[in-house]
């Protein structure tokens, strides 16, 4: 009992310290995190809070981005990625909700001056037409219809005051007129500013909808299932390391003959010892390239009306070839840094992934050689044919088919 009564006045020692540092600002502010909100801050102080939010998702953004090597690990990564985009949309909604605030403003000091000219106008257009007047009348006049020459001289004093002090304030309109239009200019300067962040709010939210998707790609292709995250990892990085040796001349190949533009060449692969290899299910993964090296297919394909069935913003092709499949084609997954090839294959998908559930005939883009492939893929064979295109050197490619 004795030791705790002597422990009591530490206690309070410690306690108003502790006070006396939260009073004095000394006792270091709680870190940002990526998931604060600002909302109980205001002026600058929420713009310095946004900034902080930003910075902390793109450290989050950045720590995660070299660590899907798990599904746990690769839905903390696109959740990160959500955040951080959530964290510039409500940094740029703040800006144009303060834009539109000064705008308003702007609005009704550029009506008070616009009103305050047009009567100091008016009443300057009147002054200086009396003054105009008075100094039009003869000297004659003003002497017999004075009283005494002390009148005379008092009168053209009058006058001449009356002229200063109009060219003062006609001086003073200039100025007034002069910050009028500043003012517009500003008004219209921050119009464009916000012109310009509702369009990077657009491309914000777009491309927030697109991680949203892609996030929900991944549940749907794993069924959140760990075992199936990796099995998918290991087919989509086997793939990418077959195509890679199938353009680099690394596939047995054996030579058909000549094809014509639309020729049938082969068949989608539906069934069969072969149709996992590599693979997720019948499609056709469709390749250009030139000199071994990959290039994007929509630069050559023509542009026409197809099903875009996946997560990643809609390509259009711009070239004037053939398409491989007849109407309707459904592309499954688009050239370049896709949904599916960020999260497993970690790197690029080097072609296009089509289907024809209706019909799965495979035909050239363009004439040229014909040549019938395979290359060993996780235990399996991945069969390809090519066209080389030799009066151009680019090469076709038709993946995961059938010979014909």
């Amino acid at each position: 009992m004795d030791r705790d009564m002597h422990l009591f006045p530490r206690a309070i020692v410690v306690v108003s310290l502790i006070g006396l540092l939260f009073a004095m600002n000394v006792l270091p502010a709680r870190s940002i995190v990526c998931e604060d909100s600002c909302d109980d801050k205001s002026g600058e102080e929420r713009l310095t809070c946004f900034n902080e939010v930003k910075e902390a998702c793109e450290a989050k953004l950045k720590e995660t981005s070299e660590k899907k090597q798990t599904l746990e690990s690769t839905i903390k990564y696109l959740d990160n990625q959500i955040a951080f985009t959530q964290s510039k949309i409500n940094q740029t909604v703040y800006q144009i909700e303060q834009l539109k605030k000064q705008i308003t403003t702007l609005v009704g000091k550029i009506s008070v001056l616009n009103s305050n000219l047009e009567t100091t106008t008016r009443l300057l257009l009147r002054r200086i037409t009396e003054t105009y007047k008075q100094t039009k009348i003869h000297p004659l006049t003003i002497f017999f219809s004075s009283n005494g020459i002390s009148d005379i001289i008092n009168r053209y004093r009058y006058l001449r005051a009356v002229q200063i002090n109009d060219r003062r304030v006609l001086f003073d309109l200039e100025e007034a007129r002069a910050v009028f239009d500043d003012q517009k200019t500003i008004k219209e300067g921050k119009q464009q500013v916000v012109l310009g962040l509702q369009t990077e709010l657009l491309e914000q939210r777009a491309v927030q909808d697109h991680q949203k998707k892609e996030k929900q790609f991944l549940f749907d292709v794993t069924e959140n299932d760990e075992k199936r995250y990796q099995e998918l990892l290991k087919k989509a990085r086997a793939e990418l390391v077959a195509i890679q040796a199938i353009i680099a001349g690394q596939g047995d190949e054996t030579e058909v003959g000549d094809v014509n533009e639309g020729e049938k060449i082969a068949s989608i692969m539906t069934e069969g010892p072969n149709l996992f290899a590599c693979s997720t299910g019948p499609h056709l993964h469709f390749e250009v390239a030139k000199d071994q090296t990959y290039q994007n297919p929509f630069n050559f394909l023509s542009n026409k009306s197809v099903i875009w069935d996946n997560a990643d913003p809609q390509q259009n092709a711009t070239g004037s070839w053939r398409w491989p499949l007849e109407d309707p084609i459904r592309i499954t997954q688009g050239f370049g840094e896709t949904s599916y090839s960020s999260r497993y294959a970690g790197g690029i998908h080097t072609g296009v992934d089509m289907v024809n559930n209706d019909n799965r005939e495979v035909k050239a883009v363009r004439k040229g050689k014909l040549y019938r492939g395979s290359i060993s893929c996780r235990g399996g064979t991945l069969q390809y044919v090519r066209v080389s295109h030799g009066e151009d050197e680019y090469d076709s490619y038709y993946l995961h088919v059938n010979y014909i």
